[in-house]
């Protein structure tokens, strides 16, 4: 497993979706989320109770939202390298195995490409 450490966030989350990790972690203990398939905005990160859900040495870990680690597929990563990821929510059901299944809402994935300068940082901290 891959670890991207760089002063620059990866992932981040509105404090609706801060909000809705806290309330799935009252209700079903630590929480991670695992980002497949789906290589545009308003994809559907899944989020499964932490350790319930098996990361392989290829998946990258991009960051934490609120200690939630975010898992992402080294074929996603590739895509997304050069983008921020934020983690939103929107009514709506969640995937049928991801905790926000059934609460109203869902988790939805936006992004914005990263600056040049914010580029050039990542690629100092990447090696």
């Amino acid at each position: 497993m891959h670890h991207v450490d760089a002063a620059i966030e990866r992932v981040t989350a509105t404090a609706a979706a801060l909000e809705l990790i806290g309330e799935l972690r009252q209700r079903h203990g630590p929480v991670m989320f695992f980002q497949s398939g789906g290589c545009c905005d308003g994809s559907a990160p899944m989020c499964y109770p932490a350790g319930e859900f098996a990361v392989s040495d290829t998946d990258v870990l991009l960051g934490e939202l609120d200690g939630a680690p975010f898992y992402m597929g080294s074929e996603q990563f590739a895509y997304w390298e050069h983008t921020q990821l934020i983690i939103d929510v929107v009514p709506g059901n969640g995937g049928m195995f991801s905790l926000d299944n059934g609460t109203g809402r869902r988790f939805l994935l936006r992004s914005r490409l990263f600056t040049d300068a914010e580029n050039a940082l990542l690629q100092r901290a990447t090696g």
